[in-house]
């Protein structure tokens, strides 16, 4: 039996996908312990979902938070695992505790390697740390618990500092060397970490080492190995309807578009529908919306911001239990989206690291700002728009990608926002008034005749 020793504070953006690859191992003889350290977000609710075991902590103290979970825990193997960990495929579990019954070794500790979007300070850290050749250390004690793994037989005789601040790894190993027996470095047993392990340096010193540093080992940035995969992340998918929904199109509501769009996502666990409207309430199930969220209608004035109605409809999603590890918000008045914008966008979200992604019309024309009734130029000027900085205007009604954090704060614009520059003008257009609706319907009859006739 292996007990999993997770240890959290706030880790809702990467305790969904650990515990998924943890659950993916080939090797499941195991139980998980979640030791968190009083986590404000949805970390807690997320593992549980996962049937891991819960012990909380109010002061955290490294190697005192593992000794809490050893304690809670059953296994005769001991795996210690950071909450924002990774493991990088199903042998993980099975590489890393292969050599714990050779009663020389005191610990092992596998692989950390960077996501794609981890930034190069951290990235040069975590490469020239970890490499791809096995070791034995009898005086290194060097040893990190953000992956490791040792018996229990050796905890008990050797337990973790429980009042150092940090390097505990390293002190445990040390005394685990002392007393003769060796730690073995695994780079088979591999996980994703975004974090580097030292301190930051200088940023162009280090951008020069990580391009030698990837020029020697294997390719990392634009590998689709290291990303976070999207089809692991529980992405919901919320439709907010209003009256400016209901305009019928060739038959259908506005908003049976987007349950459509949504349903054709390869990466879409949950439709949602958001809505204050009875009539909406009962066709969106009938359309294939999983869940429908009744809204008062105060709360669906048209003041009311699409931001406050999105902050309230996680909330009633996380009340029911529904814990996103993505939002993405469809707008009805997109009729000519397609799943191919929608399933773009999420990978874009989960292989880049953002808080928000969103498309973008691009931008060239000439441009000007209203400041104290005056109006200032803002583009380059009367040049070839191919030497032209082009502004980018976002469509976040077309489709809005965000992590729950920043929903649950009252936004939709995280701090690091993607843009996805759309090339495609049918999908950018929107349905607002009855000229508008005239339009898409004549637009929708000509592509459904090409389509007819091909």
């Amino acid at each position: 039996m292996i007990s999993i020793i997770i240890r959290t504070k706030n880790e809702e953006r990467w305790i969904g996908s650990c515990l998924e690859m943890i659950s993916r191992q080939s090797r499941q003889d195991f139980e998980v312990v979640l030791v968190d350290n009083n986590s404000t977000d949805r970390t807690v609710d997320k593992a549980l979902q996962y049937g891991a075991k819960l012990v909380t902590i109010d002061q955290f103290m490294p190697g005192e938070a593992i000794n809490r979970g050893i304690k809670a825990s059953t296994g005769d193997l001991i795996v210690v695992l950071s909450g924002h960990c990774i493991p990088v495929d199903e042998h993980w579990l099975q590489n890393l505790v292969s050599e714990l019954d050779d009663e020389e070794v005191g610990g092992i500790y596998g692989r950390q390697e960077p996501l794609a979007f981890t930034p190069d300070l951290d990235k040069r850290d975590l490469l020239i740390s970890f490499g791809l050749d096995r070791r034995e250390q009898f005086k290194d004690s060097f040893f990190h618990n953000a992956n490791s793994a040792f018996r229990r037989s050796m905890w008990d005789r050797f337990p973790f500092d429980a009042t150092v601040t940090n390097i505990e790894d390293r002190i445990w190993a040390h005394t685990v060397q002392s007393a003769g027996f060796k730690i073995v470095y695994e780079p088979s047993a591999s996980v994703y970490h975004y974090h580097g392990i030292h301190q930051e340096a200088d940023p162009d010193r280090c951008g020069s080492i990580i391009r030698i540093v990837e020029s020697i080992d294997p390719p990392i940035t634009g590998t689709a190995n290291n990303r976070i995969e999207p089809s692991h992340l529980n992405v919901v998918m919320v439709v907010p309807v209003r009256e400016e929904g209901l305009r019928s199109l060739d038959g259908k509501q506005l908003y049976e578009y987007s349950i459509e769009h949504a349903r054709a996502s390869k990466f879409v666990k949950k439709i949602v529908v958001s809505t204050n409207l009875d009539d909406v309430a009962r066709k969106s199930t009938e359309a294939g919306a999983d869940i429908v969220l009744r809204r008062s209608n105060g709360q669906s004035r048209f003041d009311v911001i699409l931001e406050l109605m999105m902050q309230a409809s996680l909330q009633a999603l996380e009340d029911q239990g529904v814990i996103p590890d993505v939002i993405v918000m469809l707008e009805p008045t997109f009729p000519f989206r397609d799943a191919t914008i929608l399933d773009t966008l999420i990978s874009q979200f989960a292989h880049g690291g953002f808080d928000t992604v969103i498309p973008a019309r691009v931008e060239y024309n000439s441009c000007w700002m209203e400041e104290d009734g005056a109006f200032r130029r803002m583009d380059d000027g009367y040049i070839s728009r191919e030497f032209k900085t082009p502004f980018y205007t976002g469509l976040k009604g077309l489709c809005c990608v965000c992590s729950p954090a920043t929903v649950r704060s009252g936004k939709l614009f995280g701090d690091n926002v993607g843009l996805y520059k759309m090339d495609d003008t049918l999908p950018m257009f929107e349905v607002r008034s009855d000229s508008d609706a005239q339009i898409a319907q004549a637009l929708l009859q000509t592509k459904n005749n090409v389509a007819s006739v091909h």
